[in-house]
């Protein structure tokens, strides 16, 4: 038997847990050690451990992490077996965790076989933060109600709080932060940190490319400034606009390391913080979305219970 508090605690751990694999990930990258081990699952030449080489340490140590990583996330998988209640929507989502590390681990190694190509590092960075995604909201949901669980009068009237309009809006806002971080990738795959000085970069215009990316930043900027203005001037609850002014202070960070690191030549070590930013700020707006969810599923449920003769039909919505 586990407890949800206890389980909510376990798919933390997994969450942090592939955080940590991602900037780890990009740190391989950085000090040129993604061909530290050009061999795959084995390090080089029938070796499963690497030599004692820089570079060969440092992607073994990676490796040994996503290790770890994998253990935490079938924890988190058994977790959601024993868990009492058991919920179907933990078990698909902690499942959907296996799948994403086991394509991860796949992916990962096509990586290495095919030198580092571009296309392979920009599919497996994007492939993280799907699977970061997934945890987030694994983790959220451990946290409060099945998704099916809320009942609702038919045909209920829109929140006097939180509207559709604003809902979508959080939506439009996860589909740009999707956009602004696939411009990054392509930006990355264009740039001098390669993973190896050795590695045919991606054939477009690295001042283009950045161009293009610091405009979809700009315009995620404007967006969320637009939903902090917008939630303050509505009844909107307190946990809401917290989360959007956290939202907000990351995507301004993450600007700022962005063009600094522009101007100032890509230095590793601002490379390395905006990966981890890029982390943050995908992991910060996924929740952010969920929020907007629960608090509309939150005050349909008190609308619901307010009216003694309404008919219950389920609504799948978010805690």
């Amino acid at each position: 038997m586990l407890s949800p508090r206890t389980y909510r605690r376990i798919t933390l751990v997994a969450l942090l847990s592939l955080a940590f694999i991602i900037v780890t990930g990009g740190a391989v990258r950085l000090t040129g050690s993604g061909l530290g081990c050009p061999d795959w699952p084995n390090c080089d030449d029938g070796r499963l451990v690497a030599p004692l080489q820089y570079h060969a340490l440092v992607e073994f140590v990676n490796r040994t992490v996503t290790g770890l990583v994998s253990v935490a996330v079938i924890v988190a998988v058994l977790g959601s077996l024993v868990r009492r209640p058991r919920r179907r929507d933990l078990v698909w989502l902690s499942l959907g965790l296996v799948g994403g590390v086991v394509g991860q681990i796949v992916l990962g190694g096509l990586t290495v076989l095919f030198e580092l190509r571009p296309p392979f590092v920009m599919a497996h960075f994007l492939l993280s933060m799907l699977i970061l995604a997934n945890a987030v909201v694994l983790h959220w949901r451990a946290g409060g109600a099945p998704a099916s669980s809320l009942q609702l009068p038919a045909d209920p009237a829109p929140s006097p709080q939180l509207g559709h309009d604003l809902r979508r809006f959080g939506t439009l806002i996860v589909a740009t932060a999707a956009l602004v971080v696939f411009l990054g990738t392509v930006v990355t795959a264009a740039g001098p940190h390669g993973g190896d000085e050795e590695v045919v970069r991606l054939d477009v215009p690295l001042h283009r490319a950045a161009q293009l990316h610091g405009v979809g930043a700009m315009l995620l900027l404007a967006m969320v400034v637009t939903m902090v203005v917008l939630l303050s001037r509505t009844s909107s609850p307190e946990h809401v606009r917290r989360r959007a002014q956290l939202l907000l202070a990351v995507v301004l960070a993450q600007a700022g390391i962005g063009y600094l690191q522009y101007f100032t030549g890509v230095p590793v070590v601002l490379v390395g913080a905006h990966i981890a930013g890029a982390t943050l700020l995908w992991a910060t707006v996924v929740r952010f979305k969920l929020g907007l969810g629960g608090a509309a599923a939150v005050e349909h449920k008190a609308a619901a219970e307010s009216r003694p003769e309404g008919v219950g039909v389920a609504v799948n919505a978010a805690p």
